[in-house]
């Protein structure tokens, strides 16, 4: 058989179809800038997606002394692109001061509480980057009864924007969960709940026409809609002189193109629609699971925990039939609130912020014993490593702080 790819412009209308997901419908995608982007073609699906982006230290050329707050996003969309939050998470931009002015100071903090806005307002802020999204739910209005519209407020009225990574922390390699990990020890590590390519949704549409014109016909009627976009299709010619045809479809443009293909008695005969799964970014997602080059104890992995969070205590359950001598050879981690991503994960020990008491209760009778820290705890000492990483990438007039009145609402006394 003879094969032979064409590329051609074609008019399609943005229009649903039933076959699109209502996720695919809905999240918004956001690219990173191409400067730092290797772009990876995907042989298996046609498609073009960019390569995980890994956060690390490593310099490029520093940007001008001044640094309006654009310049500024798109260095932390560098660093870790929102695309890889999660589809429920609220990330980004937050608050947009109404008038622009140079960012000269940035303040981290784990989560933008009451002090922690007096702290920025004190200081003279520019930007907060705050882990967690002081803003979550919806509003409909913005009054002062509410502890965090107030916050909201008072951002607007003292010219702070308010930036939130949130779960694009945790998914991306070299984040916050592989910080998390890397302090029970080295090993092999996985990632828990695999991250997928951005790139948009495509469909895959195989069918067969009798000759030239047939195909020529159908991609006249493709031509005859509203927006341009290009296709990419392949053609094998059968021993009956047939032409078999697989085409490579947006989801988007799903619609316009099938009505065209049914206008032809042989290709509607023989449509064929495959939804196009999305190539994995490797290292990128949610928790992971390390296999330790060296076994260690229970004990041991304890130690180096509170040594790595920095606490003097943590919170620890046994899992069955195990002491503190017993033998950790894997260990699975979620920062946060990890039991939906470490459910039915096989580890010797489970690291995370919380967990109800029915979680651990169950991962317990499992064998898997458990390491609780309480929530924010797993998670605010990796602002001291993306200080140093953000330092690296913004010119030394930029100061970043990180929060001296950010901490866990939980204490134990």
């Amino acid at each position: 058989m003879n094969l032979s790819r064409r590329l051609f412009r074609l008019s399609c209308s943005l229009s649903r179809f039933n076959l699109i997901s209502n996720t695919a419908l809905e999240r918004k995608h956001h690219y990173p800038p191409p400067c730092l982007h290797s772009i990876l073609h995907c042989s298996i699906c046609h498609q073009f997606c960019t390569r995980p982006f890994l956060l690390s230290s490593r310099s490029f050329s520093r940007p001008p002394c001044s640094m309006d707050l654009k310049t500024v996003l798109d260095v932390l969309e560098q660093l870790a692109p929102l695309s890889l939050a999660e589809s429920w998470d609220n990330v980004g931009l937050l608050v947009e001061p109404s008038k622009q002015h140079p960012i000269k100071t940035i303040l981290l903090t784990n989560d933008l509480t009451v002090d922690v806005m007096d702290e920025a307002e004190a200081m003279t802020c520019d930007l907060i980057v705050s882990y967690h999204p002081p803003l979550f739910r919806p509003f409909k209005r913005l009054v002062q009864k509410d502890w965090k519209q107030q916050l909201a407020i008072r951002a607007i009225e003292s010219g702070i924007a308010v930036f939130s990574p949130h779960t694009s922390w945790d998914s991306v390699k070299g984040g916050l969960n592989d910080w998390l990990i890397e302090g029970v020890g080295n090993g092999q590590v996985s990632v828990l709940s695999q991250a997928l390519c951005s790139a948009h949704q495509k469909h895959r549409l195989e069918f067969t026409v009798r000759n030239e014109e047939g195909l020529d016909n159908i991609l006249k009627d493709m031509r005859k809609t509203e927006k341009s976009e290009t296709f990419q299709y392949s053609i094998l010619r059968t021993e009956e002189e047939a032409q078999q045809v697989i085409l490579n479809c947006p989801s988007s443009e799903l619609t316009p193109t099938v009505q065209a293909i049914l206008g032809n008695t042989t290709a509607r005969q023989s449509l064929n629609i495959i939804q196009v799964q999305q190539p994995p970014l490797l290292g990128c997602g949610q928790g992971r699971h390390v296999v330790l080059d060296e076994p260690i104890s229970i004990a041991v992995a304890l130690q180096r925990m509170k040594k790595h969070l920095g606490l003097p205590y943590l919170r620890l359950a046994l899992g069955n039939q195990k002491t503190l001598d017993s033998a950790v050879k894997s260990v699975a981690v979620c920062a946060g609130s990890g039991a939906s991503v470490l459910q039915g994960v096989k580890a010797d020990l489970y690291i995370t912020g919380e967990m109800s008491h029915h979680e651990v209760l169950d991962a317990v009778s499992k064998g898997t014993s458990v390491i609780l820290s309480e929530h924010s705890n797993s998670e605010r000492g990796f602002l001291s490593v993306f200080k140093e990483r953000l330092s690296a990438h913004l010119p030394e007039s930029v100061t970043i702080i990180i929060s001296q009145k950010d901490k866990d609402p939980l204490q134990v006394m």
